[in-house]
């Protein structure tokens, strides 16, 4: 890895993929929440009275609801986790921080996944829709004004270089924007070096022969990067 690094980092169109990733916390609750609900603290740690916290669905249930109401205020979606599965609540607009991509397509992952082992899979990212945003479970990716962009950026993510890189730091089960660091943004629009009309596959051996890699360092991220499928 030491040497494929090398090269990636030297490669003239190096960024890192980690200015795309937005942190777990930049879904935050606003100070109309407690104006609103001037009880709401008691039922909030201490500390965290504006975190959308991975269990805020059931701390403030009050304010989170199943179906859109039918009222003269305008929604949004969060994404959370409730009775241990992935479920949408809506919630009104002006009690969450306004986030740069709220109202852009993104992909999102879980903050936490696998036990840090190199090359294991990322469990069931995918693409969101404008409108939607997250709580503190998840991580979102990119800011995409295309749903087509949003795609390729997920496909990226199951190329087993771009996972491969993501292990140099990953050592945990936790992903923050942070470990990304070493993975190279790429052009995920129509007019991209890479074609990602592609399959995952040829996406990474287009990659592979981008950064110039070697075939003993490709049969390196074969062996030992898992397959997403």
């Amino acid at each position: 890895m030491n040497t494929i690094l090398h090269k990636v980092k030297k490669s003239d169109s190096f960024t890192t993929f980690s200015e795309i990733v937005i942190t777990r916390t930049a879904y935050r609750l606003t100070h109309k929440v407690h104006e609103d609900y001037p009880d709401a603290h008691k039922q909030l740690s201490e500390g965290h009275l504006y975190d959308m916290s991975s269990n805020i669905f059931q701390r403030l249930p009050q304010i989170f609801h199943d179906e859109k109401p039918d009222d003269n205020n305008e929604y949004i979606r969060i994404i959370g986790r409730e009775n241990n599965s992935r479920t949408y609540k809506y919630v009104r607009k002006d009690y969450v921080r306004e986030t740069k991509n709220l109202n852009k397509f993104k992909v999102v992952i879980p903050k936490a996944s696998g036990n840090g082992t190199f090359g294991e899979i990322i469990s069931n990212p995918f693409v969101d829709e404008p409108g939607n945003g997250s709580t503190e479970t998840f991580l979102t990716i990119g800011a995409f004004e295309r749903r087509e962009e949003a795609q390729n950026a997920l496909k990226y993510i199951y190329t087993k270089f771009s996972r491969a890189l993501l292990g140099v730091l990953k050592r945990t089960q936790e992903i923050t924007p942070e470990k990304w660091k070493y993975v190279p943004l790429q052009d995920f629009s129509n007019v991209s070096d890479i074609d990602w009309s592609k399959s995952i596959k040829e996406i990474d051996q287009q990659l592979y022969k981008k950064y110039h890699l070697t075939e003993e360092e490709i049969k390196f991220i074969e062996t030992n990067v898992k397959e997403m499928e």
